[in-house]
């Protein structure tokens, strides 16, 4: 079966092998989506305030992951954005109408959602924006959420079987917490001018 790696244009496919999975995974960025029919491959993200949007085609056999930063929508503080995968109204279409060049029907896509943690006191709470935002486009789209974890105070680490559909996530402990805020916060600011611990969780 062919890969369908289909980040944003500025960035390349970060891919390793994995022993203990039997897998090849696939790193995705803030600002990063990728598509893939391959069964061997399982794709990984960190997410702060950003949200992950996981969506497949069960039937299709396709499936794939975006990791955005800010809403973006038309009249909003980030109205101002250029059309960046960064955005999420951009990330959103651009995840899905690759997977539905891929085979995928709209009316199959099953999705998941992750992120949008509050990391720090803030005047915008980027991290509920964010999920009100994903809650208000999939529900405009017509798409249901089959399950989710989002919002609260922790950073997360996941790792999404496109294959399945199965979704493993784990907290990540403060130190941690604070370099993804960091490197979030770093990512807002250029636009504008490994220790975990923790139970994991399912969502299968």
């Amino acid at each position: 079966m062919t890969a369908l790696p289909l980040p944003s244009a500025d960035s390349v496919v970060h891919r390793y092998w994995n022993a203990e999975l039997g897998a090849h995974i696939v790193k995705v960025l803030p600002g990063e989506h990728y598509v893939t029919r391959n069964t061997d491959e399982v794709i990984s993200t960190v997410l702060g305030s950003c949200v992950a949007a996981c969506m497949r085609d069960p039937v299709a056999g396709v499936g794939g992951i975006n990791h955005f930063m800010l809403p973006g929508e038309a009249g909003d503080a980030w109205g101002s954005a250029n059309r960046s995968l960064r955005y999420g109204h951009v990330a959103m279409e651009r995840l899905i109408n690759d997977l539905l060049s891929a085979g995928a029907r709209r009316e199959r896509l099953e999705t998941k959602l992750f992120g949008g943690a509050n990391m720090a006191r803030m005047r915008m709470q980027i991290g509920d924006a964010n999920v009100q935002f994903a809650h208000a486009f999939l529900s405009a789209e017509g798409l249901p959420v089959l399950a989710e974890d989002v919002g609260g105070h922790a950073a997360r680490r996941i790792l999404y079987f496109p294959a399945t559909g199965r979704v493993m996530m784990q907290a990540l402990r403060r130190e941690p917490d604070l370099r993804i805020f960091n490197s979030e916060r770093f990512y807002r600011a250029a636009l504008a001018q490994r220790d975990t611990d923790g139970s994991v969780e399912l969502f299968e």
